[in-house]
């Protein structure tokens, strides 16, 4: 766990008075003349500074992960949300032959194949549903049949998934 460190100004008597000599080799040397030290500052040093950027990628490395964590919480609702349409299928052959077979366009396409298409009937006329069949699934849409003998069935059809 990082600790912060407080940090304190170094305060003396005299704020930047120096002496100056004269070097042999034509150079000025100032050495400061501090006075009395009022309150000892913190220390400008590689450990003092370590410290400080320790927490900073400290920080910036849990400021990534919550981001990730977010990003992909989202995504997970967004996976669990999902659409409904009403779908109208009809079949003009005689049974055991049906042409039912219909296109159902998605209303925002998917990222991947991976989502659930869950249908339940509505109305059915002239003769049974049978099975439902979804197939030729793509990011779009897909195709939805029933297999039954009925003239006409309407099916909501729930769409979950397919996006993370």
């Amino acid at each position: 766990m990082y600790e912060p460190k407080l940090w304190q100004d170094h305060v003396t008597e005299y704020e930047d008075r120096y002496t100056e000599s004269r070097n042999d080799d034509g150079t000025i040397t100032h050495t400061p003349v501090e006075g009395e030290v009022i309150q000892q500052g913190t220390p400008q040093n590689a450990k003092n500074f370590n410290h400080m950027e320790q927490g900073i990628s400290n920080a910036t490395e849990l400021a990534a992960l919550l981001t990730i964590t977010t990003i992909h919480g989202q995504q997970a609702i967004k996976d669990l949300q999902g659409e409904t349409k009403s779908v109208s299928m009809s079949n003009s052959q005689q049974y055991p032959f049906n042409n039912s077979k219909t296109t159902v366009a998605l209303s925002e396409e998917r990222n991947h194949l991976d989502y659930t298409v869950e249908a339940e009937v509505e109305e059915c006329n002239g003769g049974f549903v049978g099975d439902i069949v979804v197939s030729e699934k793509l990011l779009n849409g897909f195709k939805i049949a029933y297999t039954g003998s009925a003239t006409s069935v309407k099916v909501k059809v729930y769409v979950k998934g397919g996006f993370y």
